[in-house]
């Protein structure tokens, strides 16, 4: 009898061992394998793309800072807008660094660092669109968005048929071949993409600010105490040191650190 209860109070104890190890956190595990593995798109541009240096961007350049602060290399692994979340439950990687709005949806189910970035929301249609002036214009327009994401869910809030796509370059020339009538996209992205192509027959016609649409921050799993202040320490660091202003002033020609 004795040998009976001994072995279950061995198996409880570790039992509760196990949860707590895995409750510990990632951050222990993340710097023994001196290595954190961050989830991007690398199809988002000024974000998360690829140029002739290979994958580079401002989440990218977050990402790295964000590491050398934790004291290990950054590892990406790309992958598709609408599969890029469901990465993190099946641990491909530790975090999610892509431009992912902060809502209360999200927020019961993952863990967010403090807000990295905020933008803004806007409806993007072709130059000689005169129809379509505001939000409320979409009721039965098309609208190019990957269906996931929160300008998509915008776009459905205001009656649009979401068409999907990967990216905003895709939505973008959906767009401008005369597809869909529109695109809610990120302000950023819109205006990263007239600065390099000035002549592009699209225009910005409404905004929407409201937080649910305008902040990001790192995505990281459920649990992780330990990771989450590690990771708003960084961002604290970077901002506080002026690697944040640099990164910022490179790809947006101005200091977003004050947001």
């Amino acid at each position: 009898m004795k040998r009976i209860l001994f072995a279950l109070l061995a198996g409880l104890f570790s039992l509760a061992g196990a949860t707590l190890a895995h409750a510990e956190d990632d951050l222990a595990r993340i710097k023994s394998a001196g290595t954190i593995k961050i989830g991007t798109e690398g199809t988002y541009a000024p974000f998360s793309y690829h140029d002739a240096s290979g994958l580079t961007g401002f989440d990218v350049e977050i990402g790295r800072a964000i590491a050398q602060r934790l004291g290990v290399k950054p590892e990406f692994v790309e992958g598709k807008w609408d599969g890029l979340i469901a990465g993190l439950d099946v641990r491909r990687y530790d975090a999610v660094i892509n431009q992912v709005g902060i809502n209360d949806t999200r927020k019961a189910k993952y863990d967010f660092s403090t807000p990295y970035i905020a933008s803004q929301a806007v409806l993007i249609v072709r130059d000689n669109n005169t129809a379509i002036k505001s939000f409320d214009d979409l009721k039965g327009k098309r609208s190019a968005n990957t269906l996931t994401s929160n300008f998509g869910k915008l776009a459905q809030k205001y009656g649009a048929e979401v068409v999907p796509v990967q990216g905003f370059n895709d939505a973008i020339e959906l767009l401008l071949s005369g597809r869909v009538d529109a695109t809610i996209n990120d302000n950023l992205s819109f205006l990263d993409f007239k600065k390099h192509k000035p002549d592009a027959r699209v225009k910005a016609v409404a905004s929407d600010k409201s937080a649910e649409y305008s902040e990001s921050g790192v995505l990281m799993r459920k649990g992780n105490p330990e990771l989450v202040a590690a990771v708003n320490k960084a961002l604290a660091d970077i901002k506080a040191d002026g690697t944040y202003k640099k990164i910022s002033v490179k790809y947006f020609g101005m200091d977003l650190s004050a947001q």
